[in-house]
Parts: C-alpha cells; sequence; structure tokens
C-alpha cells in the first residue's frame, strides 16, 4: 500500500512540508483516520484542514458516545462543527445531533404558535398539564373539550370569550388548545393585547401591515387580557374593530381572555380621554358576542 506522502506525489501533488506532516502525525490516530475516510475526498485536499478535522473528529467522537443532550459538552447545546462535501468541496458547519433531531421534531408544533409578549409556560401549556380540581373550571375545560373535537373533524365554531379573576389560568388553557391542535399543523396566534397596540404603534415605519394583517387573518387567534389596555380612539376604531369585524365575515374563531365580564367591557371600550361613545363600544361588544361563547372562570389564583 502506498504511503500518503507516496499517493501525492503519485498525482503530482507538491505542497509545504509541515503541511504534509502535520497529516501524517494526526493519521496516526485511528478515530482521526477513520474520521477523514468517511469523506471521501483525496488526501491532498483533506490536508489543507488538519487543525480543524481534528477539532471535528473529537467532537464527532464525543456524539457518538453520547448518552443525551444533557451530557453535552459542547457550548452550544446539541450541535456539532463537523464538515460536509458540497461539489467536491470540505465545507464546515454546526450541525445538529440525534438527541437534537428529536428534539426539535417533537417541539416542531410550536413553529405554529404565534406568541407575542408571554411567558414561556404558554409556549408550553399542554392539554394534558390543565388543572381540573377546581369545579369552578368545569364549565371552560369542557368547552375546550367540545371545540377540539369539533374543529378536528372540521365542523364550525365560535370562538370563545372567557373572563374571570386574575390569575385563574385563564390564558394557559386556551393556549393549550392551540398547542394541541398546532400538532395537527393549524397556525394560531395568542397576542397580549396592551402591548400588541404599542408594539403596532411603534412600527408605523417598518413592519406595521405584516404584523397587523397576520393576526387578522390567521386561522386561530387569542386576544388575551382585553380591557387592560388604555382605551384610545385609534386603538379601538382603527385596530381592533376592523381585526374583529374580518373575523367575523371570514368566519375565523377568536377567542379572548379577560378579567371584565361584556357589560363592563363595553364600558371600557366607551370611553376616552377624548369623549365618551357609546355606539361605538355597543357594536364591538355585538361583533364580540357573534364571534364568540361567553365562559366564566372564577378560580383560585394559580400564579401564587
Amino acid at each position: 500500500m502506498k504511503s500518503v506522502v507516496d499517493e501525492m506525489k503519485t498525482n503530482g501533488y507538491v505542497g509545504s512540508g509541515d503541511i504534509l506532516k502535520n497529516y501524517q502525525e494526526a493519521l496516526r490516530n485511528e478515530c482521526f483516520s477513520e474520521f477523514v475516510s468517511k469523506l471521501n475526498l483525496p488526501a491532498e485536499k483533506l490536508m489543507k484542514y488538519t487543525t480543524a478535522l481534528e477539532e471535528c473528529s473529537n467532537n464527532y467522537y464525543n456524539c457518538k458516545n453520547c448518552k443525551g443532550l444533557i451530557h453535552c459538552p459542547f457550548k452550544l447545546n446539541g450541535y456539532s462543527y463537523l464538515p460536509h462535501v458540497v461539489d467536491d468541496r470540505l465545507l464546515f458547519e454546526y450541525q445538529p445531533c440525534r438527541y437534537k433531531i428529536k428534539e426539535l421534531k417533537r417541539n416542531s408544533y410550536q413553529d405554529n404558535v404565534y406568541l407575542f409578549d408571554l411567558p414561556i409556560e404558554i409556549k408550553n401549556a399542554s392539554m394534558d398539564d390543565i388543572y381540573s380540581n377546581d369545579s369552578n373550571r368545569y364549565d371552560a375545560i369542557l368547552w375546550i373539550n367540545k371545540f377540539l373535537g369539533d374543529y378536528k373533524k372540521g365542523k364550525a365554531s365560535k370562538g370563545l370569550y372567557l373572563y374571570g379573576n386574575f390569575g385563574s389560568g385563564k390564558t394557559y388553557l386556551v393556549s393549550a388548545l392551540f398547542n394541541e391542535l398546532a400538532h395537527e399543523g393549524v397556525k394560531s396566534a395568542i397576542v397580549f393585547w396592551p402591548e400588541f397596540l404599542r408594539s403596532l404603534k411603534a412600527s408605523f415605519s417598518s413592519d406595521f401591515n405584516e404584523k397587523y394583517e397576520f393576526v387578522k387573518r390567521v386561522p386561530l387567534l387569542l386576544i388575551d387580557d382585553i380591557g387592560a389596555e388604555n382605551t384610545t380612539a385609534w386603538g379601538r376604531d382603527e385596530i381592533f374593530c376592523p381585526l374583529v369585524q374580518y373575523r367575523m365575515q371570514e368566519h375565523l374563531p377568536t377567542f379572548f381572555t379577560s378579567n371584565l365580564d361584556l357589560k363592563s367591557l363595553e364600558e371600557h371600550f366607551s370611553v376616552t380621554k377624548d369623549k365618551v361613545d357609546h355606539i361605538k363600544a355597543r357594536r364591538i361588544i355585538e361583533r364580540i358576542n357573534y364571534l364568540t361563547d361567553q365562559v366564566e372562570m372564577v378560580s383560585k389564583n394559580l400564579r401564587g
């Protein structure tokens, strides 16, 4: 068998002695030798990257013997810096390990749920973790389960106006429903309404239309904590009213959570700093009535 040096001489390769020497020394390591052989590139190309390939070889064998992500020694958990061949060229990039690929696949449903300014526990909300030991939550849970079954069967259904005391788990309950349907590929959005309005106002010169149109047209929408925002004519008449009008016309299921019942919400919408307008407030409530069933959920404060 020809040595690496003899083979490269046969192929007419002339290179730096140090480069050849370093590559030859690296090949004495059985793991390195096996690793580079899998790349199916000639030695004269591989030897230019000896140092990087040695690092990648160590990474590869660390991953090969790894027992799980919790044991990952790399700064970018679950990703290893490895080479791959493209058009007979060697390229290096971070690649996910088998455990990371499994985790990404398991959590891929979360890409179907758009969250705006909401805590991480909402992102991970699950129907399996819904607190059901409080009889005051029974009606809401029953409604959610019925909607879930109907939606999966393709049956048209109203959304939900879920109101009750602070910390009773209203947002978590609807988010768990959305996450369950995300596994079926259903797109949804959950927006904390007070902050969403502030964000829209600040984005006139950038992505205002993109954000607003997405929320307006998404198949499932939760407007979280409606009634907690400061009522302005702009937010009420230019943003909220056209949004619910569009979703009503397109029969898009729309959900709301609030600390206010609809009567109190109507009062909230009627007063701005400039004037009182009961007619516009009443029109909004009529649209919410058309879009939703109303369920009260008064429960103990689950936020501690």
